[in-house]
């Protein structure tokens, strides 16, 4: 409890990005896809849909948190203090807030974050608390092929 990951992978927001999701979601709202709706607006640009945020954080804590994840148990708290455009280079980190063993299921772990993202100016634009179910060493789908690779090999 309270390791500190900062998360080695940045990425750029495109604006495919933003309005594929913005599309594929069926967020209706102009100021994520079109540039002279949002161009009327205070921000003068399109503003990233904050779903997409949300999930490209999430995304980029799985190496260090979440690769070997059972399921998802909450994502909750979450903050969007500072806008997100096309263009802006993310990067995150997560803080380990608690561990427990499952009690129903003894190859399982419970693990809770705080994850924070940055823009490039280091401006905090995303923060969420999260839980996860992860699997235990030596446990879960990859480690049964493994194990079954072995046994049979």
């Amino acid at each position: 409890m309270g390791d500190i990951f900062e998360h080695p992978l940045g990425r750029t927001v495109t604006t495919a990005d933003n309005i594929w999701f913005t599309l594929l979601t069926q967020n209706t709202a102009p100021v994520h896809f079109d540039h002279e709706y949002a161009a009327r607006t205070e921000f003068g640009k399109p503003l990233v849909n904050s779903a997409f945020t949300l999930a490209l954080v999430v995304g980029q804590t799985v190496t260090d948190i979440s690769q070997n994840v059972f399921a998802n148990l909450s994502w909750t708290d979450v903050l969007l203090p500072h806008p997100v455009f096309e263009g802006d280079t993310l990067h995150s980190r997560s803080t380990i807030t608690a561990v427990r063993e499952s009690n129903s299921r003894p190859q399982l772990g419970i693990v809770s974050v705080f994850t924070e993202g940055f823009n490039q100016n280091k401006d905090l634009v995303i923060s969420f608390k999260r839980s996860a179910l992860i699997y235990k060493h030596g446990f879960g789908p990859r480690f049964a092929t493994e194990k079954e690779l072995l046994d049979h090999g």
